[in-house]
């Protein structure tokens, strides 16, 4: 057991004695206030050690009782004797009911048990110590190795295990300067960073960068403890710039889409006339030459109508290479016309199916990719034809329209013979 009053306390207590000794009280004098007459302010106790500590009243002490206020646990007083009892055991600062170190102030009151406005209140300020020192101990509440992409955020919280002496200040060090990153000052806070992207150049043979970070607790006689926390980053997919780039290259092959609609449509729409124009020739060849069959049958012999009926038949085989001459057959128009048309299917089919999936689509590069490289593969494919990318005859709502068209679907319908 080991306990200590003040200087100050003592001194007092010296000079009442003295008082009381070398000076004796006037005659007639009575000691009526009730008072303690050895209040000690301040008790520093051992750990694991029993105090007993006497409290004496100028009075009868069978007419009061003794009571705590706001007591630790361990500290007790005998309510009729006044007897203080204190014991501060091991256990109770393991399992943090109690710290060292730390001054508990108690309340200490004496009343009258048959007149309650004969009272005395005081107080005494307790505090434990103890000479075995158990250092306070950093716990990140996370592993000591985290893996992260370039665009994942982490948090965690900065545990302690407290010991003889609790940490008041953390402070965090990295092996690389850090930005959208919320410090840590104090136990339990937590640790929040965003990893930003480009940790990773262009031409950066790295595939992974190690981030180190050193959390420092040090307590008021500046011990100090250490956790580190390492965090793996490899690089990821930065979304808002990819996502834009898939943007551009979707807008670009839907343009070239539509360009190749238009295309179609003005080839489709000539070989279209062409073809009526032919039509329109073979008729009246078909026509001519049974109108002279049917007059030179039947005319009178040696008639005139005789002899136009045989010329008919002649003027009918002369429009065929005047059909010719004037429309020929556009066999090369046909065939790109319908090439045409298979490729704006085909590339419609590409583009809805590399549409992206939200705004963090896994697959935004290779989507991209192939957006970019089917582009460049019917570029080259239709290289020495020229595109229709603007005629004050023909919209793009009229090339849809005619692109969508029963009618012209069924025409350039493969058939399988």
């Amino acid at each position: 057991m080991a306990f200590f009053a003040s200087g100050q306390t003592d001194t007092t207590l010296k000079t009442q004695q003295a008082d009381t000794t070398l000076q004796p009280a006037p005659t007639g004098y009575q000691d009526t206030s009730l008072r303690i007459t050895n209040v000690n302010p301040y008790f520093t106790l051992h750990v694991d050690s029993i105090l007993n500590y006497d409290f004496i009243i100028n009075k009868n002490p069978s007419d009061y009782y003794w009571f705590l206020t706001n007591s630790p646990v361990g500290v007790k007083i005998d309510r009729k004797t006044g007897v203080l009892y204190v014991k501060g055991e091991k256990a109770l600062f393991k399992n943090g009911r109690l710290k060292y170190d730390v001054p508990y102030r108690v309340q200490l009151g004496v009343q009258n048990l048959h007149n309650p406005t004969e009272r005395v209140d005081t107080a005494f300020t307790l505090l434990f110590y103890s000479t075995e020192i158990i250092v306070s101990r950093l716990k990140p509440s996370t592993a000591s190795i985290i893996n992260l992409e370039e665009g994942d955020s982490v948090q965690f919280r900065i545990q302690c295990e407290e010991g003889t002496f609790p940490f008041e200040q953390i402070s965090v060090n990295s092996s690389i300067p850090l930005s959208n990153y919320t410090p840590v000052s104090r136990c339990d806070d937590q640790f929040k960073w965003l990893v930003p992207f480009g940790m990773f150049r262009e031409n950066d043979t790295a595939k992974q960068k190690t981030v180190t970070l050193e959390f420092v607790g040090s307590d008021k006689f500046f011990n100090r403890d250490t956790a580190l926390v390492k965090i793996i980053v490899k690089p990821g997919i930065n979304y808002p710039v990819r996502n834009q780039m898939h943007q551009r290259e979707y807008a670009a092959l839907d343009s070239y889409i539509k360009k190749l609609k238009l295309t179609f449509y003005v080839i489709s729409s000539s070989v279209k006339k062409t073809k009526s124009t032919r039509t329109t020739f073979d008729i009246s060849g078909s026509s001519t030459a049974l109108a002279g069959t049917i007059v030179s049958t039947t005319a009178e012999r040696g008639s005139s109508a005789e002899q136009i009926g045989k010329i008919l038949p002649s003027v009918g085989l002369t429009l065929v290479p005047v059909k010719e001459a004037v429309a020929p057959n556009k066999t090369q128009e046909q065939n790109t016309a319908s090439q045409l048309r298979a490729e704006v299917r085909r590339l419609e089919f590409i583009l809805s199916e590399n549409r992206l999936n939200g705004d963090r689509d896994f697959d935004v590069l290779t989507k991209t990719k192939r957006l970019t490289d089917e582009l460049k593969k019917s570029n080259l494919q239709f290289l020495d034809l020229p595109m229709v990318e603007y005629d004050e005859r023909f919209s793009e709502e009229d090339a849809e329209k005619y692109f969508t068209d029963p009618k012209v679907s069924k025409k350039y319908k493969l058939k399988v013979s």
